[in-house]
Parts: structure tokens; sequence; C-alpha cells
């Protein structure tokens, strides 16, 4: 690839998006990263190729002109006992990446990466699956170039945050079938930012199962 890449994370204090953040800064295909954070990251973003743009997620259009980027990676997500409300939870797992989504395409980016879950669809009985579902759904509806959703099982990893019930489902899991097993942090990140490198047309989807040979193809 001859042309450097400038990237937009988003999500990076979290356990996928700082993993994004790791292979972006070590690959050679990029020569910039904007991390689009609500809160500082001190002296994580001091890194020659990070600019850090600070903002509150409803308030994106006010940082419209920040987000040149060619390739995006969105790892927002909350919990719905974090997000204190279905409503909330919807806001920062489907409002805000849809937005950002609208003005990254607005500014020239062509491929967006996006971490949704197993089981997401409109039609599910589930609040949480419903959710992802619609913002699956509202950025195959904008047109992207290339689009990739990446599909994980329950995250492993260490997070910054107590996250009791995920650290047991992880557990439980961890001798099911390849579908539900937990996938590694990093093995997400891996896999989205080697897809974004070869940006193929249209949408692709990468479900639980195929996430670790997809991360193992980058190494």
């Amino acid at each position: 690839m001859t042309n450097k890449l400038t990237a937009l994370v988003a999500g990076a204090s979290g356990l996928v998006g700082g993993e994004c953040l790791k292979r972006l800064l070590a690959s050679a295909a990029y020569d910039r990263v904007i991390v689009l954070t609500r809160r500082d990251l001190g002296a994580h973003a001091k890194h020659a190729k990070i600019r850090q743009v600070v903002v509150e997620f409803e308030r994106l259009g006010d940082v419209r002109g920040q987000l040149h980027a060619d390739h995006v990676f969105c790892a927002l997500g909350t919990t719905i006992r974090k997000a204190g409300s279905q409503a909330k939870f919807h806001e920062v797992d489907c409002e805000y990446p849809l937005k950002l989504a609208r003005l990254a395409r607005k500014e020239g980016a062509g491929h967006f990466s996006i971490v949704s879950a197993l089981g997401a669809s409109r039609s599910s009985p589930f609040f949480y699956s419903r959710v992802k579902g619609e913002v699956e759904d509202g950025l195959r509806a904008m047109g992207w170039p290339s689009l990739a959703i990446f599909r994980p099982s329950v995250i492993a990893g260490e997070r910054g945050e107590s996250r009791p019930l995920e650290k047991l489902s992880s557990r439980l899991l961890g001798l099911a079938p390849a579908t539900w097993r937990p996938v590694e942090a990093s093995d997400i990140a891996a896999a989205m930012v080697a897809v974004a490198e070869k940006s193929p047309q249209g949408v692709t989807i990468v479900e639980s199962r195929d996430i670790p040979a997809t991360a193992r193809k980058a190494r």
C-alpha cells in the first residue's frame, strides 16, 4: 500500500477500542490515527501518530471538520446497567455510532468497521440484539463503499471496569461450540484492522466463530 491512511477510532478507552488503537499505531499502513474520546487519554495520547479529539458524542457535529479519515473503527458500547436505562443504552450503542458514520461518510471516509454482537437482528425478542440489529441496518442503508460488521459472542479480556456477568459467561462458555465461545478483544481488533486494510467492497459480516481465524491471517 503506497499511500498512507488515516484511521479514526471511537471507543479507544474501551477493551476492543484500545486493542484497535494498539494495532493501528503498529501498522505501517496508517500514518495518522484520530482518537475520538469523551475524556483526555493523557499519556496514552502522546504517540506521534495520534491526534486526539475530545468531545461529548451528542455534540459530534461540533467537531465534524476534524473527522477526516479513510477508515473508521467504531467500538462504542456499554451495558444497560451502566447506561442506567434502555433509552440511554440505545443512545450509546445505536444513535452515536450512526451519527459518527453519517458525519465520517460526509467527510470522505470509505470504510467503516463496527463491533456488533452475536445474534444481532431488529426482529430479535431481546432488546440488546434488536439495538445491535438496528445499528447494522442503519449502516447498511448509508451505502458505505466498504462496511465490516463483527459479531462477537462474549468479549474476553482484561477490562478497566468490573463486569462480573461477562466474566461468568466467559467461564461457562469456554468449552461451548465455536459459535458461542468467548472471543478475545485482541482477536476482534486484529480482525477489524486486517479487513480494513483490504477494504472489501460492500458489506462484510464476520461472525463470532470466524473472528479468530480472520485475526490469525493478520499475524
